[in-house]
């Protein structure tokens, strides 16, 4: 009976060691995510400028933000408000800000201008784009778009449609696009622009079947521009290098934790869209989030985590020069900085 006792109490006391040591593990696996760098250290303070409001588009940044890991890489970032009248390039160009979330096209366009934007990171390595119908149209194909009202993005974003068309040969009545789908909703246009993650969720909870569209992704149409990335001055990198990598490995290190720590990520983006006074609906933002994970991760034996492939880089770069759209465009070394931070 003693012998029983004492079993009894020395399995007690091994699973209560477990359980303390199992909370340890994580409140160290925590301080890891919050610890501020060494004590006495001055963090550089840094500035990133989204391409709009917050959501679970800039996910990774605000994780990061939130979770203290810029602050662990030696970095008080400011994330600067997006969207409508505050251009990323134009921030870049100006000293506004030290790095912009910028779309592939963008960033060559602006190169050729004259303004030596550099690609630190890829976020997005695969184009989520898309040119949606009502089937009711009779749009089924690219070519059933000749003649039609197709909803365009201005400035640089209707790059990659617009490019798509002029190669396939197809010319369409192109309507200018606000950031709603209101106008497709209404029957204002036949064919809206979409992002996958995005606009594409909005019109099903608008209560449209997926079954009643059709959607062409410009991906499979051979139009594979990535999107998001991470871009800075040729004279930041030259300034301040190492700001530079901590930068990109504290940025990739909070997209790596959002995608853990998904309803983590989602109370966080949501918390920063109520401080930003932007309407937040959990559901979407979660599609948002999933869809990104789709993007980010990399196309198998096309490259690393945060890293523009060399091949998409030479494509799109050859295509909007063969439009015109740029007589030249830098080669990939020049343009793009390596570094081991998605590793």
């Amino acid at each position: 009976m003693l012998m029983m006792t004492m079993m009894r109490k020395s399995s007690r006391q091994r699973q209560s060691l477990a359980a303390f040591l199992g909370i340890l593990v994580m409140l160290l696996i925590n301080s890891w995510y919050t610890r501020p760098v060494l004590a006495g250290t001055s963090l550089k303070k840094a500035s990133l400028i989204p391409l709009w409001s917050p959501q679970s588009q800039f996910a990774g940044y605000y994780v990061a933000l939130d979770k203290g890991i810029y602050a662990r890489h030696g970095i008080d970032l400011t994330i600067l408000k997006g969207g409508a009248g505050h251009s990323p390039a134009q921030s870049l160009k100006n000293g506004q800000a030290d790095f912009a979330v910028l779309w592939l096209t963008t960033a060559l366009h602006h190169r050729f201008a004259g303004t030596k934007l550099v690609n630190v990171s890829q976020i997005i390595q695969r184009s989520s784009m898309m040119l949606i119908s009502r089937k009711s149209s009779g749009i089924r194909t690219l070519e059933d778009m000749k003649g039609k009202k197709v909803g365009l993005w201005g400035e640089e974003l209707s790059i990659p449609p617009r490019t798509l068309f002029a190669q396939r040969g197809i010319k369409v009545r192109e309507i200018p696009l606000s950031h709603t789908v209101n106008l497709f909703l209404r029957g204002g246009i036949d064919v809206t622009s979409a992002m996958w993650y995005n606009e594409y969720h909005v019109i099903l909870n608008a209560g449209v079947d997926p079954d009643q569209l059709n959607a062409v992704f410009l991906s499979e149409q051979g139009m594979k521009f990535p999107e998001d990335g991470l871009y800075t001055l040729e004279q930041t990198i030259n300034k301040d290098p190492a700001l530079v990598n901590a930068f990109v490995k504290a940025s990739l290190e909070g997209w790596q934790y959002a995608f853990a720590h998904p309803d983590e990520a989602l109370d966080i983006v949501i918390k920063y869209m109520h401080q930003a006074q932007v309407p937040a609906n959990r559901i979407h933002q979660k599609w948002m989030l999933d869809r990104m994970r789709d993007l980010v991760e990399p196309v198998s034996g096309k490259g690393s985590f945060g890293t523009l492939n060399r091949l998409d880089y030479e494509a799109v770069g050859g295509a909007m020069q063969r439009e015109g759209l740029i007589k030249r465009f830098p080669d990939y070394a020049t343009f793009t900085r390596r570094n081991n931070a998605g590793q």
